[in-house]
């Protein structure tokens, strides 16, 4: 599982500290993409929308594979 999370965080896939409302994974997408969090809430539930159902398995997959930012003061393993 690690060897995922390493290749998430390489592409700068990371669940944020700042700005997160859940567990961080659409506002970590948003700020890979270079958008605000709230544009890429709306886009991505706009994305569900045409594949109804699809919320209950894409959103906890994200924040499974997608690490969690680390703080800049934490030194990393």
């Amino acid at each position: 599982m690690e060897t995922i999370h390493e290749k998430f965080r390489q592409h700068g896939l990371v669940r944020v500290r700042d700005g997160r409302i859940l567990g961080g994974v659409i506002a970590g997408i948003g700020r890979r993409l270079g958008i605000d969090p709230w544009p890429a809430r709306a886009l991505f539930i706009v994305a569900l929308l045409l594949v109804p159902g699809s919320q209950f398995l894409v959103y906890p997959a994200l924040w499974i594979l997608m690490p969690d930012e680390r703080p800049a003061w934490t030194p990393v393993n």
